[in-house]
């Protein structure tokens, strides 16, 4: 095992575009971020396409590609990845979905896609345990299991006690769309809940999409009615009265083993289900961790004293941080520049107060931009910072979008071009 340390902190969604109200900055240069800056002017800095140009990726996707992994030869869907994080069983053959609940108004207008986003998880555990004991499939044999995981979100499995069930076939969610087994944002969306269609002539594929939209239709009818609902209607607040489903997947992928790849043990802090399957699927060992809570400050320190816990144990660190990606979808520019001040103090500060510099390799990026302009994940690319006691600094301004474009490691075309990279500095520093 090496001395030397690889810290590798994906902050979600932090990249953005020039917002005139912050005077033409993104909220990454209009944050105070000293930590992050003084980081940046002491390392290396670039930018980075996460997937590739052209491509504005999901998170799986993303992630799977910052990870080293192609995406194009690894992505099975993210409901693959999710139900694996959220401690599900499934097997070659069942359907995995990744599904928001979401508020669904007249002439199937989809009026929220994350109902408020204030759905409790005590309201979601209610509405999931009336969705399993109500809705039986009947027009083929197969079950349903559909599990909340954080806030409005979830996971379905339907499993088929004839054949195989098949994921090609197209999203209920109209905010994302399929290419090449990949999920992708929509650039332009009309927000009406769509009709789960086959994406090929097979039979599979056919009675895929007619459970999916008969869990989809049923569901509806158990949701829209539930005392749940009820009482949030009487508080003001929208209703979670559908599910909207995305990314199937039928497989789970052999992902090769990272730590036999690399040769170092690695290790992953992430809070969301999606980012650790993706890790469990690796073979990366997995921190326990709460839900995020309402309290980022508090979490990013959590998350500073469970990393400096395991911090002898092992060589390689891949820590994900939620944060900015939520303000970034609801167009609030203001706070997402808040969140990442907030984890530039409490995560990196504290962090850098407790260990030296010289005995670890830092990187700081993001999985992929969430411009607050179109409220949704894009291609642009995202910064990147790669610092330690014996990188030669490039001398940039600071951190951001801007400063990184001028730095040495210029712009990388794929996502799967980091990690590799990470690995021969670190080999590198740790030899000389």
């Amino acid at each position: 095992m090496s001395n030397l340390k690889l810290i590798y902190v994906v902050i979600d969604g932090m990249g953005d575009l020039p917002i005139k109200e912050l005077g033409n900055r993104t909220p990454l240069q209009a944050a105070k971020t000293p930590h992050m800056d003084f980081l940046a002017r002491n390392g290396k800095t670039g930018l980075m396409y996460t997937v590739g140009k052209g491509v504005a990726p999901e998170s799986d996707v993303a992630v799977v590609s910052i990870l080293g992994y192609d995406p194009f030869r690894y992505s099975v869907g993210r409901g693959v990845f999710e139900a694996l994080g959220a401690g599900l069983n499934i097997k070659d053959g069942d359907l995995a979905l990744r599904c928001n609940f979401a508020t669904l108004g007249h002439g199937k207008e989809i009026v929220d896609r994350r109902a408020g986003r204030n759905l409790t998880t005590e309201e979601a555990e209610e509405l999931s345990k009336a969705i399993n004991e109500k809705v039986k499939l009947e027009s083929h044999l197969a079950d349903s299991e559909f599990r909340n995981t954080l806030g409005h979100r979830g996971v379905l499995i339907i499993r088929s006690k004839a054949k195989p069930l098949s994921s090609q076939i197209t999203n209920t969610d109209p905010a994302y769309t399929r290419i090449k087994k990949l999920g992708v944002a929509e650039a332009e969306v009309e927000m009406f809940l769509r009709k789960c269609k086959p994406m090929d002539e097979t039979e599979e594929a056919k009675i895929s999409a007619e459970l999916v939209n008969e869990f989809v239709e049923k569901s509806h009818s158990v949701l829209d009615k539930h005392e749940v609902n009820r009482r949030r209607v009487a508080d003001g607040k929208l209703k979670a009265n559908v599910i909207l489903t995305r990314d199937a997947g039928n497989s789970t992928v052999r992902l090769f083993n990272i730590n036999e790849r690399y040769g170092f043990n690695f290790v992953c802090l992430a809070d969301m289900p999606v980012e650790r399957g993706i890790s469990k699927l690796a073979g990366m060992h997995i921190v326990d961790l709460p839900p995020p809570s309402k309290d980022l400050a508090e979490d990013c320190m959590l998350r500073v004293k469970k990393l400096l816990n395991v911090l002898p144990l092992y060589d390689c660190f891949y820590v994900h941080i939620k944060g900015p990606d939520e303000p970034g979808h609801d167009g609030d520019f203001e706070l997402k520049t808040r969140l990442i001040a907030m984890i530039d103090k409490h995560f990196l500060g504290s962090l850098l107060q407790r260990i030296r510099l010289e005995d670890c390799v830092i990187c700081v990026t993001a999985d992929h931009s969430t411009p607050c302009k179109i409220k949704a994940h894009s291609d642009d690319p995202v910064p990147v910072l790669i610092a330690g006691d014996k990188i030669e600094g490039d001398r940039v301004g600071g951190f951001s979008e801007e400063e990184c474009g001028k730095g040495s490691l210029g712009v990388l075309k794929r996502g799967t071009e980091l990690l590799p990279k990470l690995i021969e500095l670190l080999k590198k520093t740790t030899s000389s």
